[in-house]
């Protein structure tokens, strides 16, 4: 990562985290929105693909919901939406790298996000378990293509960062979930960021991470791969 996009990064976090800190919310506001930038900034310097495309709309998608989430409104169904998005968005670039079924993936990203969603409906969600349960599903699938991706031939870098960036990302909502809808804990929203930039961080990292011999457009299935997952 290029210093100037390194120090426009931890900039971000360190001004967001002192907002925390001193509860001032409108540094926060500011400041959040920076390591998704500077994220964006360091996707550039990638050689163009599909899967660039794809990963860099997720950011896109993932930095309106942040500010939507961080606005001084209950603005939670529409960051919701946004982040939903961006999920759909990371899911169309693992697709594009691995379209084996790889099963075993499967199974796990499925017990992840099924058990979020059996969880938080057992606290009742009301009006909104409808649209948790769409999110659910959705963070199920991106879970398992980013892990679907482990084993494969020829960018093994790319796809632990892909499903590293994916977990945390995963983790991150499912800490906002627990916090809002289970049972607020003490440091919820230090977790629950740092997770998510982390997460993040990690999907970028997936595409800078591809070797330049590696097929970067529609899709990499053809690659032999290991049967584990």
């Amino acid at each position: 990562m290029r210093l100037s996009v390194c120090l426009l990064a931890l900039g971000g976090v360190a001004l967001f985290l002192l907002g925390l800190q001193l509860q001032l919310e409108t540094l926060c506001l500011l400041s959040k929105p920076l390591p998704m930038i500077a994220l964006l900034l360091w996707l550039r310097t990638a050689p163009a693909s599909t899967y660039r495309r794809w990963i860099g709309s997720g950011l896109l998608l993932s930095l309106a919901g942040d500010l939507l989430l961080e606005w001084p409104a209950d603005l939670f169904v529409f960051g919701l939406g946004a982040f939903l998005l961006a999920h759909l968005a990371y899911l169309l670039a693992y697709l594009g790298a691995c379209r084996r079924p790889a099963p075993v993936a499967l199974l796990l990203a499925g017990l992840v996000a099924g058990g979020m969603f059996t969880l938080l409906a057992s606290s009742g969600l009301g009006e909104l378990l409808l649209p948790v349960a769409l999110y659910s599903l959705a963070i199920g699938c991106m879970l398992w293509r980013a892990l679907a991706r482990l084993g494969m031939a020829g960018s093994a870098r790319s796809s632990w960062l892909a499903a590293g960036g994916a977990l945390l990302f995963v983790l991150s909502d499912s800490l906002i979930g627990l916090n809002r809808f289970v049972a607020p804990f003490e440091g919820a929203r230090y977790a629950i960021i740092l997770s998510y930039w982390l997460g993040q961080w990690g999907i970028a990292a997936s595409v800078l991470a591809l070797p330049p011999n590696q097929p970067r457009t529609a899709d990499a299935a053809a690659l032999p791969a290991s049967p584990r997952l």
